[in-house]
């Protein structure tokens, strides 16, 4: 048996660098930076653009020909991944070296896995489609060009985010997105409010940020050793690297008669074992590292024999047998405790036709190596350094990895609006919509539940952590969906529908159903772009007769514009048929939210949160969801116009703009059933597509839920349904084509409307709180470095010119005096000795016979 065994990542080289993917975007940013002007201002397409209803033909054959060249890539490498074995569906790509301190090692490297290739193609697919939206709604922007490169450097971000290897690959990405987000939201900076929502954004996302990196350091000092209460640093491990035998996934989720092409079971190697004598040896860390085998002694490495491999390399052909293992990382890697660079591995078997995968053991930012060192076994068959993260504690008896767990936790609620971090994204609607479309609906607002989910195999050590993370979900999604209920601005609505559909997303990954969060996240993509695509377009239309901002998206002007744009409203009538499951369940939301709710009902991971408040919190939000969603829809498209100039001068949007929401439409209606439909639904034993992909990402992630039958399961779906179709109802007879002429002002007299309308006073709270406290220790500040820092500034000049009088008159009169009278002296001198000079040879004769007669004289009588 080995000495060290476990399910690690297998991994494969992807089908083309996995870096080309954001690169695309990114060259697509630069071009339109450098040359986008110019292109906006030459004559280049202008006859077809004016046709096609779009703004520089040049920019955005540029800015969509990225997105589309993205996709392709993006899509090729799924198709490749999908290839692969279920336990093996791991893509990976080394770019360079970045950064090597001590034992840190951070690599430009980048995976696709099941999860990463889901986000890849929703960020590049609906990307792309907004981009396109983008090219007409921006048409007569006269910085079009800015905008595509803020968009297209956007998406290169949210690409690095979701693609790399590592925390510091994602942490670029997290920050790039967070940037892009305030230039986007900004995008009008000339208008003060504009600009000031894109501060807010930046700041409040800086607080996130905070609490990313402290739980990046809290997870990185507890995966290498620990502090004794005597002041020592003691390792867990001293070996920095060890070879693990890897073994078979099992089925990872594939069906019971699943085959792969090899005729063996799902999940095992397609690759055929070689005849009796060869091995396969993985090893990723430490790229550049050098690999030597039978290294018997320093003289022997001394001697420069050629390595057997240099990292990274893939299942690397080896001969079967027990194998001694030298390994030097080179460029000043410290790989031991002790200093050396030099790690040795004394005896490695390698089993035919088996993989060995070497694996870093110890403080790392890789996830592969931290999933890794979870899953790795000794020949008792424990999991050690699992078990050592777990029994690490911290300040008060706190275990290390739930409070590192709550860290990254503020890392996500900043970056995806949940409390008390919420208040930036409703207004991050001043900027433009297809911005609230791609950013803050479809990709960046997702980053945090990307992140839990990348750190599935973590948050399950820590139900209390989990459950914090799915308590803080169910109360963001009830809170937003409350504020919902009586706002006017149809973006607005939108945007606290986006925080509460979030919150049903944390839900999931707090109670352990990853694979449902993740269903929800794609679902959401598609019907809320829809939605907010759908606002734009009604927005469009409405300039013609409103041509103030806010007024143009005030729905109290609206009414009766499915009559004057019947594509833009049946599509936003199917995304609320999407995202409420009534009066018509089984569109995506459906299936999505339901299995959230199924799970938070049934879950033991969430530590002391009963999930029966979750699933209750959860259902309120859900039926909350329906009533808002179809108010904005009957006070936007039924009933009669607000304006009587709509119905002659409000025109359906050009074709770029219905197209692409006929697709989101599309995608919404079908992506559920496609993606989530379980044959255990009609008597099989069939897992949702969705959850037979994305199980190898989850397979490690100790969770359990609570076994019930299919029945309660249709019962609890079934209450959902039906609570969902009452609260359409309710919308539909208050808000419905004969809705009451004095709708509006019966509204305002029911309870809690100028609570909700209000939105609960947060942002005013905030003002008289946290802001007043900053600003007035802004004014401390103020007057603490008027006085005490200027003052001691001023002070030191003092005393520096004080100083520099004295060292001054010290200068000029004792120096400058000695310096003076000896210059003095020497010239009078010279005026004296000049008169020798009388240029008669007689003169110097008769001095120099004086002279001679002295000297003898005085030789005379001193001999």
């Amino acid at each position: 048996m080995p000495d060290y065994s476990g399910q690690v990542t297998h991994v494969h080289a992807s089908l083309t660098p996995l870096w080309w993917i954001p690169l695309l975007p990114l060259l697509g940013a630069a071009v339109n930076a450098l040359f986008g002007r110019a292109l906006q201002r030459s004559a280049f397409g202008r006859d077809l653009s004016k046709r096609l209803h779009i703004g520089s033909l040049g920019v955005t054959l540029v800015a969509v020909g990225a997105m589309l060249g993205a996709f392709a890539l993006g899509l090729a490498n799924f198709v490749e991944l999908a290839g692969l074995a279920p336990g093996e569906r791991a893509l990976y790509s080394f770019a360079w070296k970045m950064v090597r301190i001590g034992s840190l090692d951070a690599n430009f490297a980048f995976l696709m896995d099941p999860l990463s290739g889901v986000m890849t193609l929703i960020i590049t697919g609906v990307g792309a489609l907004i981009h396109v939206y983008a090219a007409s709604y921006m048409e007569a922007e006269p910085a079009y060009w800015r905008f595509f490169t803020y968009l297209n450097l956007f998406v290169f971000s949210m690409l690095l985010l979701v693609l790399g290897d590592n925390f510091i690959v994602m942490f670029f990405g997290w920050e790039g997105v967070g940037l892009c987000s305030y230039l986007l939201i900004g995008f009008w900076y000339s208008d003060y409010k504009k600009a000031s929502a894109g501060m807010k954004a930046f700041v409040v996302n800086r607080v996130g940020d905070w609490g990313f990196v402290c739980g990046l350091a809290l997870l990185f000092w507890g995966l290498g050793a620990r502090w004794l209460d005597d002041g020592r640093y003691l390792s867990d491990y001293r070996a920095r690297f060890i070879a693990v035998a890897g073994e078979a996934h099992g089925d990872q989720g594939a069906s019971a008669g699943a085959r792969d092409a090899a005729g063996g079971k799902a999940g095992e190697r397609r690759t055929p074992r070689l005849a009796g004598a060869k091995g396969y040896l993985t090893f990723t860390g430490h790229p550049g590292a050098r690999v030597y085998l039978g290294i018997a002694n320093a003289a022997q490495l001394a001697s420069n024999p050629p390595p057997f491999g240099v990292s990274p390399f893939i299942r690397k052909e080896i001969d079967a047998g027990v194998h001694s293992v030298v390994i030097v990382p080179g460029d000043g890697a410290v790989i031991g405790g002790d200093g050396l660079e030099i790690a040795a591995i004394d005896r490695m078997r390698v089993e035919p036709g088996k993989e060995v995968v070497v694996a870093t053991v110890g403080s790392t930012v890789t996830f592969r190596e931290i999933h890794d060192q979870l899953v790795i076994k000794d020949a008792s068959g424990k999991a050690f350094l699992k078990d050592a993260l777990e029994s690490k504690t911290v300040w008060g008896g706190v275990a290390l990895v739930t409070l590192a767990c709550l860290f990254l936790f503020v890392g996500a609620a900043g970056k995806s609006a949940q409390l008390p971090l919420h208040v930036w994204l409703p207004d991050a609607m001043a900027g433009p919509t297809p911005v609230s479309a791609l950013i803050h609906a479809a990709t960046m607002v997702t980053a945090g539940v990307y992140l839990i989910a990348r750190l599935n195999f973590v948050y399950a050590l820590s139900p209390v952590a989990s459950g914090i993370v799915a308590l803080v979900g169910a109360s963001t999604a009830l809170f937003a969906a409350t504020i919902g209920f009586f706002q006017y601005d149809i973006k607005k609505v939108l945007a606290y529908s986006t925080v509460s559909q979030l919150g049903f997303m944390f839900i999931g990954v707090g109670v352990g159903a990853y694979w449902a969060a993740v269903f929800h996240l794609m679902t959401h993509a598609f019907f809320k772009a829809c939605l907010f695509l759908g606002s734009g377009s009604v927005i469009h239309g409405m300039h013609a007769v409103e041509h103030d901002e806010a007024a143009a998206q005030d729905m109290r002007n609206m009414g009766g514009l499915r009559r004057v744009m019947p594509r833009t409203a049946r599509t936003y009538q199917i995304a609320c048929l999407a995202i409420t499951a009534a009066p018509i369940p089984f569109l995506a939301g459906f299936w999505s939210k339901d299995e959230i709710l199924w799970k938070a009902f049934g879950t033991e991971n969430t530590g002391p949160i009963p999930g029966l408040l979750l699933y209750g919190m959860g259902l309120a939000a859900a039926l909350g969801t329906s009533f808002y969603m179809w108010r904005s829809y009957y006070l936007t498209f039924e009933g009669p116009h607000a304006r009587k100039e709509i119905k002659k001068k409000v025109h359906e949007s050009p074709a770029a703009i219905t197209g692409v929401l006929a697709v989101l439409a599309l995608l919404s209606a079908l992506a559920g059933v496609v993606f989530g439909f379980s044959s255990h639904f009609i008597g099989g034993h069939g897992e949702p597509l969705l959850e037979e992909w994305l199980h190898p990402v989850f397979a490690h992630a100790d969770v359990s839920f609570q076994r019930h039958g299919l029945g309660l399961e249709l019962a609890l779906m079934a209450i959902s349904v039906g609570g969902a179709i009452g609260a359409f109802s309710l919308a539909r007879a208050r808000y419905g084509e004969r809705r009451s002429p004095r709708w509006e002002s019966e509204e305002r007299r029911l309870p809690g409307f100028q609570l909700l309308s209000n939105k609960y006073h947060v942002d005013e709270i905030y003002d008289a709180t946290v802001v007043r406290a900053f600003l007035s220790l802004r004014l401390f500040f103020a007057e603490m470095d008027r006085w005490i820092v200027d003052g001691l500034v001023n002070a030191v000049a003092v005393l520096a010119r004080a100083a520099a009088w004295v060292t001054g008159a010290i200068d000029r009169y004792l120096v400058d005096g000695v310096v003076n009278v000896v210059a003095e002296g020497t010239l009078s001198a010279g005026e004296k000795l000049r008169s020798l000079q009388t240029g008669r040879i007689q003169s110097y004769i008769y001095f120099l016979l004086g002279g001679v007669a002295l000297f003898s004289i005085v030789h005379y009588f001193l001999r």
